[in-house]
């Protein structure tokens, strides 16, 4: 049995539709933790790889985003939506296909994001794309709802044919 409370508090989902509130920036990445710290809310920040373009903005911090982010690119969505999983300082993130609605740029500046917010924590990414399996230590590949192979991105593509045929699909249908 596990407890809701320790539960909320130890495990953070990014998922792949980010939503934000009509509130700042600083009150967005605050959901997460809303005893945070403007030092913690920095650093949060960093670590997700938003810093920079959040101090770009016309009031910083204090950036009202809109309904649903809508002032935001899909990637600076994304990067704030991992800074409140990090402010968190979870046991256990959890990121759905968090890259899969931006483009090659914009996801290689969340992939950098997530190798820092990644360390000293355990990470599970649900993926369709190819390039995000990179981030990862094994890999579990579950077919028709039950885990069909476990091993390095590596193994499976050289021990298990329908990993290579299923990631081959995705990749033409992207």
């Amino acid at each position: 049995d596990l407890d809701l409370d320790v539960l909320r508090t130890e495990v953070a989902v990014v998922f792949q539709e980010t939503f934000l509130f009509s509130a700042s920036i600083r009150e967005n990445i605050a959901v997460g933790n809303p005893d945070a710290s403007d030092e913690q809310i920095r650093l949060a920040a960093r670590l997700a790889h938003a810093h920079d373009f959040v101090c770009e903005m016309s009031d910083g911090y204090d950036t009202v985003v809109g309904e649903r982010g809508e002032s935001l690119s899909g990637g600076q969505r994304q990067r704030i939506a991992l800074a409140r999983a990090v402010v968190r300082d979870p046991r256990v993130l959890i990121l759905d296909d968090a890259t899969s609605s931006v483009d090659a740029l914009v996801e290689a500046e969340i992939q950098e994001a997530l190798r820092r917010v990644m360390k000293d924590r355990t990470t599970i990414i649900i993926a369709h794309r190819t390039s995000t399996l990179a981030l990862v230590d094994r890999v579990v590949f579950v077919e028709d709802g039950a885990i069909a192979a476990v091993g390095t991105h590596e193994q499976l593509l050289r021990e298990v044919p329908r990993y290579s045929e299923v990631l081959a699909q995705v990749e033409t249908a992207t």
